[in-house]
């Protein structure tokens, strides 16, 4: 078998062939760069047609990120995901799903244990950047938990998939973002993977 299999060349014909079949005009540089890493953790670069990025988002993330801030995710996937080597601060990456308390909120509030987690975090989500790959409840319960008086997170990255929620949950954060910097896949796709791919371009320095 004829294959490419020096790790450098790889990774240089991989953005190459990105950044040729993608249409990144809409993106400022540094969105342009985050874009181009979701891409190449999905391997289709149609969604750079739906990605939505707030102004100012890329740079509230950063500085999120070098002044120590919290990474909190919504499943262990994402919380696997993220490359701890990258993280300029040994920011702490914080999953609340396995918390007692999050079992207890899904129970009583007939929601999941995703959300649950969310709520078991609470009072280290002001500041923090959210990461949700999973959840749609997850992003949902964070944006009610915002309208009840929450700190704001430094930016969500909403990366929810799925059938039920995912692209109504990922609407309403662009639709009323509650002065929160975000970045969105909307529509149905997403996933663990890129949620943990935009924490780790954020961490990373976006790259080539």
């Amino acid at each position: 078998m004829d294959y490419l299999a020096d790790p450098a060349a790889i990774y240089e014909k991989s953005f190459a062939t990105i950044r040729a079949e993608t249409n990144l005009a809409c993106f400022d540089e540094h969105e342009a760069k985050l874009a181009i890493r979701l891409i190449h953790a999905c391997g289709m670069v149609d969604i750079a047609d739906d990605l939505a990025i707030s102004p100012g988002a890329v740079a509230a993330g950063r500085a999120a990120l070098d002044a120590g801030a919290a990474i909190i995710t919504d499943v262990k996937m994402v919380q696997h995901g993220i490359i701890r080597r990258n993280l300029p601060e040994q920011n702490p990456v914080l999953c609340g799903l396995d918390e007692e308390a999050a079992s207890l909120f899904a129970r009583n509030h007939q929601t999941t244990r995703s959300a649950g987690g969310i709520q078991a975090l609470a009072k280290k989500i002001p500041g923090a950047i959210v990461a949700i790959g999973n959840a749609p409840t997850a992003l949902f319960h964070l944006l009610e938990m915002l309208d009840e008086g929450l700190g704001k997170p430094a930016i969500i990255l909403g990366f929810p998939v799925g059938f039920v929620g995912a692209i109504e949950s990922k609407a309403e954060l662009v639709a009323n973002a509650r002065g929160v910097p975000f970045v969105v896949l909307k529509g149905r796709r997403g996933g663990s993977a890129m949620a943990a791919a935009a924490v780790n371009a954020l961490a990373a320095g976006l790259g080539p």
